[in-house]
């Protein structure tokens, strides 16, 4: 199939880590190469840019500067958490998007996030069909959940572990200083989804994890939790615990649910303060000096402990999206395959966005131990592999030199 001549759009939605903008810049450089493709365009703030209409010329941009990207945390063109409405029901916005399309002669939208983000991409994808726009749509994964579905990982994830087992091994270190019993709670991202909780085990490799692993995959059981917080002190003289902030009662109610007016721009309830409410707990009912320590938005973007095999994943998924689009893709997503056996090596694939928009993959009950607190050898096996490797981070005074981009806004031509 003939490549489409016109121009293309890259947006990125949802949480910012510390890969997505290694995606962006596989995106750009590819497009940026490629005779069929006329303008390379950002989308300030993902799919409300569009809306919007305010786009910024990458052609512009310095190419040492957009190298940058490489190694810059968080989302450099700006993110959103906008969920369009089905087509079918309610096509205004649709509209909008499709005279922004016209306007600029788009021809190709490249769209770089999670679950939520592939929806968008196969709302549009649809929309572009059903008004016979010839525009081909590739979304390009992007979550530290790592809970999307049609590939093995998702870029972002790595790099997220990484801090994750990095910090509990720093945490045990610090945690069996003084020998006044101490229980410390480590609460980490994950709703619905306990990968990134089941990264802390990594640190187990050095001798440095923690006890105690609960995952939203598994019912909570309180008095099992403390029974089991018992027992590690008693054996051990301190305890160091990791929990996803989305564990819940076998009701399906989470241990510590915020109750606020509004929830974000998908409909998500906010969590938080899990950590907190357990060490409070852990002190009434066993007595035992405990804190509770939540890594929050540090897990999103922290670049200085990043996964070099996380970053390279992520530039060759952005690459990927493009080469797939010129070649007559539309309508997917780039995804990881992983070969089996030693040593770790993934190739890019591509899967239908109707198999991904707003599914989630958990992590196998099979990865999880009987008792529910930890997890086995084949979750290792499967995460390890995901955070070799340094950052080649740029320095200034020994801090980090991030990319600084003009974001030029286009004029209002026509091509």
């Amino acid at each position: 199939m003939e490549a489409l001549h016109g121009s293309c759009i890259i947006g990125q939605s949802g949480g910012p880590t510390s890969a997505i903008n290694a995606s962006a810049l596989g995106a750009i450089q590819t497009a940026l190469s490629s005779d069929a493709i006329t303008r390379v365009l950002g989308a300030e703030n993902g799919i409300t840019g569009i809306l919007n209409d305010r786009l910024f010329d990458l052609g512009m941009e310095n190419p040492a500067e957009l190298e940058r990207l490489r190694y810059t945390p968080s989302s450099a063109f700006g993110s959103c958490r906008h969920k369009l409405a089905d087509p079918d029901r309610d096509p205004t916005e649709f509209r909008r998007i499709l005279d922004i399309f016209q306007k600029y002669n788009v021809r190709y939208f490249f769209y770089i996030g999670g679950n939520d983000s592939m929806d968008t991409c196969h709302k549009i994808s649809r929309y572009m069909m059903q008004e016979d726009y010839p525009c081909r749509i590739i979304g390009i994964p992007k979550t530290i959940d790592n809970d999307l579905v049609g590939t093995d990982h998702c870029p972002g994830y790595g790099s997220a572990a990484k801090l994750i087992a990095t910090t509990c091994a720093e945490l045990r270190q610090d945690t069996q200083v003084y020998q006044t019993p101490t229980v410390n709670i480590v609460e980490i991202m994950g709703r619905h989804a306990g990968w990134l909780a089941g990264a802390s085990a990594l640190a187990g490799v050095v001798g440095q994890g923690p006890d105690l692993i609960y995952l939203p995959e598994r019912d909570f059981s309180m008095d099992a939790f403390l029974e089991d917080v018992s027992n590690t002190v008693k054996s051990k003289g301190n305890c160091v615990v990791a929990v996803s902030e989305g564990i819940h009662y076998a009701d399906g109610s989470y241990i510590n649910e915020v109750q606020t007016a509004t929830a974000d721009g998908f409909g998500h309830v906010q969590l938080g303060g899990l950590g907190v409410l357990l060490a409070d707990i852990i002190k009434k009912r066993l007595g035992y000096k405990a804190r509770g320590i939540e890594l929050s938005l540090i897990q999103r973007c922290a670049v200085h402990t990043a996964s070099e095999t996380d970053i390279e994943e992520a530039y060759a998924a952005g690459r990927a999206a493009v080469q797939t689009a010129l070649a007559g893709g539309s309508g997917l997503m780039i995804g990881f395959e992983r070969a089996v056996g030693q040593p770790y090596h993934c190739t890019t694939t591509a899967v239908s966005l109707s198999e991904v928009a707003n599914m989630e993959k958990k992590v196998p009950l099979s990865w999880i131990n009987e008792r529910g607190n930890g997890v086995n050898q084949a979750f290792i096996d499967y995460a390890l592999p995901l955070i070799q490797g340094e950052p080649h981070l740029e320095l200034q005074h020994s801090l980090p030199r991030y990319a600084i981009l003009k974001k030029v806004r286009i004029a209002e031509r026509t091509e």
